[in-house]
């Protein structure tokens, strides 16, 4: 059991031995929150509220989302270790001759990608929180209530993205598929902007599928725009998507099983 762990360090070392990619990272992560809070505070300029936040929520809540993207946004190509480079060159059989199960392995990777992106993640919010660019949450109990939902939401997220790299047991390959999906995802989780600013039918469209759970929840609640009286509700909600998701990603497993063939000896 404690070299099954090992797998958890896979991409992260992969980028730890890589120090201009790091390098890289770092200038990207600048630039994307110097551009973000720049962007927000120029379309407050001229109003004090808009869609119920003032111009700290908006531009917390839009500085939160960019540090947030680091906690799975890592490159996980130069590892040569995803799915769908291993049914593309047909070295996903190895995953179910191991003594770890690829369900169990494929999580723990998952687990190792999203500590490492989160320290990313972390840093880049005490520096922020240091420089006055986002504001602190309103207490204690909105830190904590914040922090729960996030590692919700970010679980929401493993199994959101697991479906993806499970879609290639089915097609071979999901590029298409993985460009639609990052797109709805940033658009219907909040990522490109609170929710609030979109069309009521848009908003309540979008209750009804799972990525708002992933982002746009916890981030609000740091805010300020859920209140902790609110929040419970919110909460079982990221919960129920976790259990859902979990048990329909389980069962895509035993099916991708039997799709697997292994020839020679």
């Amino acid at each position: 059991m404690v070299h099954a762990w090992r797998a958890a360090r896979v991409t992260p070392l992969g980028e730890l031995h890589a120090p201009p990619r790091m390098t890289a990272v770092l200038l990207r992560l600048a630039v994307q929150v110097v551009l973000v809070a720049s962007l927000w505070h120029g379309l407050y300029s001229r109003t004090g509220t808009s869609a119920g936040l003032d111009e700290g929520q908006a531009v917390t809540y839009a500085v939160l989302a960019v540090l947030a993207s680091r906690l799975r946004e890592l490159d996980q190509y130069a590892g040569r270790d995803t799915v769908i480079q291993h049914m593309h060159y047909g070295t996903i059989v190895y995953w179910y001759l191991r003594p770890l199960p690829p369900r169990r392995y494929y999580a723990l990777r998952a687990l190792g990608e999203q500590v490492y992106g989160f320290a990313w993640a972390l840093g880049g919010y005490a520096v922020c929180l240091a420089a006055g660019v986002i504001e602190p949450p309103g207490s204690a109990a909105v830190a904590g209530v914040f922090a729960l939902s996030l590692l919700l939401g970010q679980w929401v997220l493993y199994y959101v993205m697991l479906v993806l790299d499970q879609l290639c047991f089915f097609t071979i390959r999901n590029n298409s598929a993985m460009l639609i999906l990052i797109f709805a995802q940033n658009l219907l989780s909040g990522v490109y902007a609170p929710l609030w600013f979109f069309p009521d039918w848009f908003v309540r469209l979008s209750g009804f599928l799972p990525f708002q759970a992933t982002l746009n929840v916890p981030l609000s609640i740091y805010i300020g725009r859920i209140r902790l009286s609110d929040a419970g509700v919110q909460l079982a909600v990221q919960a129920a998507w976790v259990v859902v998701l979990a048990l329909f990603t389980r069962w895509v497993w035993r099916q991708a099983a039997r799709r697997v063939i292994s020839q020679g000896g």
